[in-house]
């Protein structure tokens, strides 16, 4: 299933053994190499108030219309805990408001969502918000993780030609087409920068 990464934020976590909410997700620890998400940090009444939490993907049971389900709160470990992550906490990796440019360093715009495809938590689109001067046509682009060319401290780069491949947008839950939205000329598909 691919859906919105925002829709993730403030998940409740559900556990088996108590049958009911043990905490709720914050922000996704998300891999830079791969754009993967690994964990989630979370927070709840009934986990230690002066600690970091996380929730490990490979310790949820399954993602439901629910949220997160786990077997046991024992599921939701101390982010000092696991070297790992902890690591891949430091890097202080955020991909919302990460700015994007093509190759030939062009702003595109800014990071404000990206689909994720739950069978592996890996990221497979971002969407862009476009910069307020380029934004009279489309405000919105959207970019598929095969166009990513570099993912660096300051930006992420991508081809400035490559197409989204079609499936890839009608398989976002919860996306349509206007019927009010005229279709645009736009240029042969080799040619084509982004479309929406």
């Amino acid at each position: 299933m691919i859906i919105l990464g925002s829709n993730l934020k403030d998940s409740p976590v559900m556990s088996l053994q108590t049958g009911g909410e043990v905490a709720r997700t914050l922000e996704p620890l998300i891999n830079p190499e791969d754009l993967s998400v690994k964990a989630y940090l979370v927070q709840g009444h009934l986990l230690e108030p002066h600690a970091t939490h996380i929730l490990r993907i490979a310790d949820s049971r399954e993602l439901s219309d629910l949220g997160f389900i786990i077997d046991s709160i024992d599921d939701i470990a101390q982010l000092d805990e696991i070297i790992k992550l902890k690591e891949l906490a430091e890097l202080n990796f955020h991909l919302i408001g990460m700015p994007v440019t093509d190759e030939k360093r062009h702003n595109l715009g800014k990071v404000i969502d990206f689909t994720l495809d739950t069978s592996g938590f890996v990221v497979q689109q971002l969407t862009v918000r476009r910069p307020l001067l380029k934004s009279f046509n489309d405000t919105e682009l959207l970019i598929h993780r095969s166009q990513i060319i570099e993912i660096n401290n300051k930006s992420i780069v991508v081809h400035s030609e490559a197409t989204i491949p079609e499936q890839e947008l009608h398989e976002v839950a919860g996306s349509y087409i206007n019927p009010f939205r005229k279709p645009a000329h736009t240029a042969p598909e080799s040619t084509q920068v982004f479309q929406r």
